[in-house]
C-alpha cells in the first residue's frame, strides 16, 4: 500500500504491531524488560528527580529501540538469505554492537544516578 494512503492512525497501528512482534521474537526484549522494570521500581522507591526520571526513561527507550533495529536487522538477514554471508554477519554484529553500547551507556547513567541514593540507604540518612 502506497504511504500516501495511509492515515496516521495506520501508521501507529503498524508501528506498535512491529515492536509487538520485536518483542515476541527477540529473546533479549525479556532482559531489558526486567531491567527496565527493576529501574522503574528503583526510581519510585528512592523517589528521583524529574530530570532523573527524564534520563532513565531516555535510557530505557534508547536500549529498547537499539534492541528493536536489532531484531529488524536480524528478521530482514534471515529472509535475504539462509547461507552464511560475511557482510550479513558483520551488520548483524554491528546492530548488537549498538545494543552493547547503548545498554553499557545507560547502566553508566544508572550508576550515576543511583548509587548516591544507595549510599545514603545504607548510611542511614533521610533519602
Amino acid at each position: 500500500m502506497s504511504d500516501k494512503r495511509r492515515n496516521w492512525i495506520t501508521k501507529f497501528q503498524d508501528a506498535a504491531r512491529g515492536f509487538g512482534v520485536a518483542c515476541r521474537q527477540g529473546k533479549s526484549f525479556v532482559v531489558h524488560f526486567l531491567f527496565a522494570a527493576a529501574v522503574l521500581i528503583c526510581a519510585a522507591f528512592f523517589k528521583v528527580t524529574q530530570t532523573e526520571w527524564c534520563l532513565l526513561v531516555l535510557c530505557i527507550a534508547g536500549v529498547l529501540t537499539a534492541e528493536t533495529i536489532n531484531s529488524s536487522l536480524e528478521s530482514l538477514a534471515k529472509s535475504v538469505t539462509s547461507e552464511h554471508d560475511e557482510n550479513v554477519g558483520h551488520a548483524l554484529d554491528m546492530a548488537a554492537g549498538a545494543v552493547l553500547i547503548i545498554s553499557i551507556g545507560s547502566a553508566a547513567v544508572g550508576m550515576v544516578i543511583f548509587v548516591p541514593y544507595l549510599l545514603k540507604l545504607l548510611n542511614g540518612t533521610a533519602l
